[in-house]
């Protein structure tokens, strides 16, 4: 899950994991597979590198486990 800003300064999270594409419009808008768009502050780098960040703590912490 990833933390992002509507428009209107309202904070939510979105499964990265169900990210189908992000276009520029020029603010960011969020296609999911399932068809359902957000339009957020973000821009396409900064989502692309929490997405980054989101999926290295995943690896982190599945790498520790097999400890």
């Amino acid at each position: 899950m990833i933390r992002l800003t509507r428009l209107n300064d309202e904070e939510f999270v979105i499964n990265c994991g169900q990210i189908e594409r992000v276009e520029s419009i020029p603010e960011s808008n969020i296609i999911l597979v399932s068809g359902k768009h957000y339009v957020v502050k973000e821009s396409i780098d900064e989502i692309i590198n929490r997405v980054i960040e989101y999926n290295a703590r995943i690896y982190a912490c599945a790498q520790r486990m097999k400890v």
